[in-house]
């Protein structure tokens, strides 16, 4: 089966976000050449998978006509910790460079971490699963909301929202849309089923016999046996509503309790022990007391 795309091809200009990109051309002549083995990577950012095909691609307009884009990075200790431009830094690594230019800021831990999220989130060509997990990562590392997320990135807050939701699903069908065996159109519908032995049967279909996502909304709309089996939810999904739940009841200081059929349709019931606790509760819900 032909690997899916990602996303569109942008040009070099969209490798950064605009704020780093305007710095970067601002004070390129301020750029430091150091020494690459002082360079390292950040850790925590979201992308996983470097394309090697890409990679050499970059490493040879390397070679060729330099790096046009200097590395952003932090400065921590003796060494530089990469804000932006990991992949210019593996390309340049692998051509054998002994230095890069660099351009060092003062940001804090939580900037850079920040920054780095969102330069990585801003290009369009992370897989659909390391996308969801920056977006994750920037809510639960820095207690933003979707929309805040949606204005960091430059999407819309729907978008950060249905990108969120690919990380509920069984683990086998995050890898396979990771490594592109299905397209995130794929991935709506087959959330759509409910049925978890459904899903992996019909994602193995997809991956098999090439199926379009409109031959798989017809095959997902045949009827389910009439007999009710019980369905094991899948331990991510499980953790993550366990995690939903819990974040819940911090935000709004009550009992919640997450009500939900292996269709996943279902309520989210938000308790109280007294009517302090309610006028509290509906306060923070937005209701004013009469």
């Amino acid at each position: 089966m032909k690997k899916r795309g990602l996303g569109r091809g942008f040009g070099i200009g969209a490798l950064i976000p605009e704020t780093i990109r305007q710095e970067a051309e601002q004070s390129a002549s301020l750029a430091q050449e150091i020494d690459i083995n002082l360079v390292e990577p950040n850790k925590d950012q979201p992308r996983k998978d470097f394309d090697a095909e890409k990679l050499a691609v970059l490493a040879d307009s390397i070679k060729e006509h330099g790096m046009v884009q200097p590395i952003v990075a932090v400065k921590e200790n003796d060494y530089y910790r990469i804000v932006a431009g990991e992949r210019r830094w593996r390309a340049a690594k692998s051509i054998g460079l002994k230095t890069v230019p660099v351009i060092v800021k003062e940001y804090s831990v939580l900037q850079a971490e920040e920054i780095a999220l969102v330069e990585n989130l801003q290009r369009e060509n992370l897989n659909p699963i390391e996308e969801a997990s920056g977006y994750r990562r920037l809510m639960d590392n820095y207690g933003l909301t979707q929309e805040q997320v949606a204005e960091k990135v430059g999407k819309s807050r729907s978008g950060i929202a249905n990108s969120l939701r690919f990380l509920m699903m069984p683990q086998k069908l995050k890898n396979m849309l990771a490594e592109g065996d299905i397209s995130q159109g794929h991935a709506k519908v087959l959330m759509s089923i409910g049925d978890l032995n459904k899903m992996e049967a019909l994602a193995d279909r997809i991956k098999n016999e090439d199926l379009s996502v409109r031959q798989l909304e017809a095959l997902a709309k045949v009827s389910a046996p009439k007999e009710k089996k019980h369905i094991v939810l899948d331990k991510d999904i499980k953790n993550q509503l366990d995690k939903s739940q819990k974040i819940l009841e911090q935000k709004y200081g009550v009992k919640v309790k997450l009500n939900y059929s292996e269709k996943f349709k279902g309520k989210v019931e938000l308790g109280f022990k007294n009517y302090a606790q309610m006028t509290q509760l509906l306060e923070k819900l937005g209701m004013e007391q009469e």
